[in-house]
């Protein structure tokens, strides 16, 4: 017992019944001795625990510890304390370096820091755009340039068809990228027949979409070309720099730039468009081959010259680039006139009404399903008709 006496007493001898006792030996020494047990039990119950009688003869010694066991009543006592003792709390789930509530407070913590800060901004940029030397400069450059002669006008019906083809096959390849990207221990693989190197379904389904994206990505392209859509999405004249610093500047001051996307994109969306389509989607394919399976694998030269690091180094941010680039532009076209915008993309028509919110809401309903069906329950017939399908 914490706190309690030591066991056994310091003056204690143990004694054993069958060796007799020195004939010089008092009458007491041949009578039981009793050891009390209040050192062993609470003090509230030593009173109630009998003595116990202990032989007078000497033992040897034990080879092992002496224990003495507490005994019924100290074992009650102990459960008695147990319940009124509150029990250590478990140590609370992360994930990361944060609890779920820690990671709540960052969250509340930091979007208002950033609602903050972006108020801030507004407020800089407006002041700034108030002085004389900038009002001059955005009356020079209003945030877009005139087109060349020949520029089409409006939107034709493939285009918004190759809109909701990019934008569905861009969906699922992010999400099957991700899948690819944290899974430890795949539930499925497939090989081609009659080989025996496999890969994960999952990684498998990746690179079928980004077969199918890239030869919608060649449609697109050369469609562009032929009608003459691609004035509207290439810079022909070095004025749209300074035109785009207006732009992002009356859009950060939330002033925003006039749209007439019918005509002519604003210097920033053309910039932006022009980035998307033969900047990052080049990248983008580029680095998937060298990482896929039909990249040359013996090619040594080959190999030295286009890393595979540089690969991994590049798919990664550009996929990160293509996410934000479909916030932000969702965001702005919902922001900039909903209903027109969409009658631009999905409608093929500069009128407002509901026609293109409706066409724009049927194709999240289908990106969504394809989103859900995206699993190896589904997956895996449709793997088999390119291949095995194989648990191990």
């Amino acid at each position: 017992m914490a706190g309690g006496e030591p066991w056994p007493p310091a003056d204690f001898v143990a004694v054993r019944a069958d060796v007799p006792a020195p004939a010089s030996a008092p009458a007491e020494a041949h009578a039981p001795a009793s050891v009390p047990l209040a050192a062993s039990v609470p003090p509230a119950e030593a009173a109630t625990v009998p003595p116990v009688s202990v032989p007078s003869a000497p033992l040897a010694p034990l080879p092992f510890p002496q224990t003495v066991f507490p005994g019924a009543a100290a074992a009650r006592w102990n459960v008695d304390r147990a319940r009124t003792v509150p029990l250590a709390r478990p140590e609370p789930v992360r994930v990361g370096p944060f609890t779920r509530l820690q990671w709540a407070g960052v969250v509340i913590v930091g979007g208002l820091g950033l609602l903050f800060a972006a108020g801030m901004l507004v407020l800089a940029v407006r002041w700034f755009v108030s002085l004389e030397f900038m009002r001059d400069f955005m009356a020079t450059y209003p945030g877009e340039y005139h087109l060349p002669v020949g520029a089409p006008v409006g939107f034709p019906a493939w285009v918004g068809w190759q809109h909701f083809f990019n934008v569905f096959l861009m969906v699922l390849i992010i999400r099957s990228g991700l899948r690819v990207r944290s899974e430890k221990r795949p539930t499925a693989f497939w090989s081609r027949r009659g080989s025996k190197r496999k890969i994960s379904l999952a990684l498998w389904f990746h690179q079928s979409l980004d077969i199918l994206w890239l030869v919608n990505g060649v449609v697109f392209v050369v469609l562009l070309f032929v009608t003459g859509q691609w004035l509207r999405i290439v810079p022909t004249s070095w004025e749209v720099f300074p035109n785009a610093l207006t732009a992002a500047l009356k859009y950060v001051s939330l002033n925003w730039p006039t749209e007439d996307g019918w005509v002519n994109y604003n210097a920033l969306q053309q910039l932006a468009y022009f980035a998307t389509v033969f900047l990052a989607a080049p990248l983008a394919a580029i680095s998937g081959v060298r990482m896929s399976g039909v990249w040359p694998k013996n090619a040594k030269t080959l190999n030295r010259a286009y890393p595979v690091e540089w690969a991994r180094a590049v798919h990664f941010p550009v996929m990160l680039y293509f996410v934000l680039f479909i916030i932000v532009h969702v965001a702005l076209v919902l922001a900039t006139g909903a209903l027109r915008n969409l009658n631009h993309m999905y409608g093929g028509s500069d009128q407002v009404n509901w026609i293109g919110f409706w066409i724009f809401a049927a194709s999240l309903a289908v990106i969504a399903a394809g989103w859900a069906a995206a699993r190896p329950l589904v997956l895996a017939p449709i793997a088999r008709l390119f291949g095995t399908v194989s648990g191990r």
